[in-house]
């Protein structure tokens, strides 16, 4: 196959960081190459070059033979480049037509021909497969459809090259498939994909080659079908890493959350959790499975005081919690790992030592009697922290919105984990990490429930509630349909559970047909 792009000896320097070191990466007509690594490896800074979001210090940059100055992002849509970032950049209220030709409208005279943008719409979904409503609102869609407005939107300007960054983060696991058949219709019209990511598993199943990095540099680049996951895991962190978790049988102990009946409806008035119950007990990992928007972001969030339940009850060790405010029940023993790192778990503006605080910043030894912070308590304690958790890079004075994804999860993680609290939330608790922070976090994760504390895990990650919990429910419509042991749990029976089906109908054999 022809080589389409190459990027030579691109470095690229940021105060304290070299975020890129005498890369080379080559990018074939037709194929989907990963570039894989751990958080703040360089993979987004070097597209970003590439994109012209960045200029480079040194190196070059040839599209289709041509050496090329991308000096912008004009530049780089000129030369078919096209980029779907991991936070989407659309208009919620205008439809999804409006969207994918805005900056680029097709016009009848002085005005936009929507007709037209409807058509040329319809046309490009049906070219790479891409099936979309024309005509439906950003606000009314699911993540997933988010991003395949994302890519109609770079083809619609000639992407030929189509860089995706974490594309499959915020998805569940059906629009992960949805959104792998879509790069397979995109590679067979001849478009060339780069895929980054840090999820092994979606590397060797749709890339044809990979590219690692690591701290910066170039690890190498294999054939896909030459390697595997052990191979790669190696590669991005620079050591053996353990792939599965391990962990001793449970030893639970008394119960020390209970969800009674819990019925709660968010901003607009729907019912988003529907008579709720479940328990979890001291010493073990209850994980809830269910595909996102099933109510399990309310259910967490009323635990953790966040929404206020219609009705129902919430007891935290022997206390009714219900309408208890968020600080009064993180006081009375919760530690919160929000899905939502930016909405829910960082002041990105404040460093990452005054994150590390959050919530005892009023305590000691954080603060005396007089109310005065204590600075040196607040960076010992962040020193140790960023020690122990790998925070990159690791100046506790730095601002939490410069870190990377990951590394902005590390900071939540720490300080949750570090007050030992008697129960654990963590809700998507590796969304966006990497694979050796997952290992990090996985064996923290059980290290808690070891210390006696009951851990509620939510994850759109099935591997990851099949590996961490010992026992695993199942949300369906706002309900819990099914709880079982972690014996009993498959990914078969979990995913019929999750799309409707019940347990006794599986039992009878229907966990072999299509649950719509």
């Amino acid at each position: 196959m022809a080589i389409v792009l190459e990027m030579k000896g691109i470095t690229k320097q940021f105060p304290g960081v070299l975020a890129n070191d005498n890369i080379s990466l080559d990018v074939r007509e037709g194929e989907i190459h990963a570039l894989v690594g751990e958080n703040g490896s360089g993979k987004s800074t070097l597209m970003s070059i590439l994109y012209g979001l960045y200029q480079a210090d040194k190196g070059e940059i040839y599209v289709r033979g041509k050496k090329v100055d991308i000096s912008e992002p004009r530049v780089a849509i000129n030369l078919k480049i096209g980029m779907v970032f991991q936070h989407f950049m659309l208009v919620e209220p205008l439809t999804v037509a409006e969207n994918i030709v805005l900056g680029s409208e097709l016009k009848r005279g002085p005005f936009l021909d929507y007709d037209q943008a409807v058509k040329e719409v319809e046309r490009l979904s049906a070219s790479y497969g891409l099936k979309i409503d024309p005509h439906a609102k950003i606000e009314d869609l699911s993540v997933g459809l988010h991003q395949r407005v994302e890519i109609l939107k770079a083809l619609y300007r000639g992407a030929e090259i189509l860089i995706l960054d974490e594309p499959t983060a915020v998805l569940t696991p059906q629009e992960v498939d949805d959104l792998m058949e879509v790069m397979r219709s995109l590679r067979e019209n001849g478009t060339s994909i780069i895929f980054i990511t840090h999820k092994i598993r979606e590397v060797l199943a749709i890339s044809d080659r990979v590219t690692v990095l690591r701290r910066g540099k170039k690890i190498g680049t294999k054939d896909t079908a030459d390697t595997n996951a052990q191979d790669l895991a190696e590669m991005m962190v620079g050591r053996e890493v353990l792939l599965r978790v391990e962990k001793t049988p449970a030893q639970p102990k008394e119960e020390v959350l209970q969800v009674n009946d819990l019925v709660v409806k968010d901003s607009r008035g729907s019912i988003r959790v529907n008579g709720a119950s479940l328990s979890v007990r001291r010493g073990e990992i209850l994980g809830i499975a269910g595909v996102e928007g099933n109510g399990q972001t309310e259910l967490v969030e009323a635990i953790a005081g966040l929404m206020r339940p219609q009705s129902g009850q919430i007891m935290l060790s022997g206390k009714d919690i219900t309408n208890w405010s968020p600080l009064r029940i993180k006081k009375a023993g919760l530690g919160y790992v929000p899905e939502d790192r930016h909405k829910r778990g960082l002041v990105l503006d404040y460093s990452i030592a005054d994150n590390l605080i959050l919530g005892l910043h009023a305590d000691e030894p954080f603060c005396g009697v007089m109310g005065f912070h204590s600075r040196k308590a607040i960076m010992d304690n962040a020193s140790k922290l960023v020690e122990k958790y790998d925070v990159r890079p690791p100046y506790p004075q730095q601002r939490a919105g410069a870190l990377s994804g990951g590394n902005q999860q590390k900071v939540v993680v720490a300080r949750e984990f570090n007050q030992d609290p008697e129960l654990l939330i963590c809700s998507q608790p590796t969304r966006g990490v990497d694979i050796g922070a997952i290992e990090f976090i996985h064996q923290q994760v059980v290290a808690q429930r070891d210390r006696g504390a009951a851990v509620l895990l939510v994850s759109a990650e099935l591997d990851e509630i099949l590996s961490l919990s010992d026992r695993v429910a199942v949300m369906y419509n706002g309900r819990i349909v099914a709880v079982l042991d972690r014996e009993e749990a498959d990914e078969q029976k979990l995913g019929y559970l999750m799309l409707g089906g019940s347990l006794e109908d599986y039992k009878a054999g229907g966990g072999n047909s299509h649950v719509g």
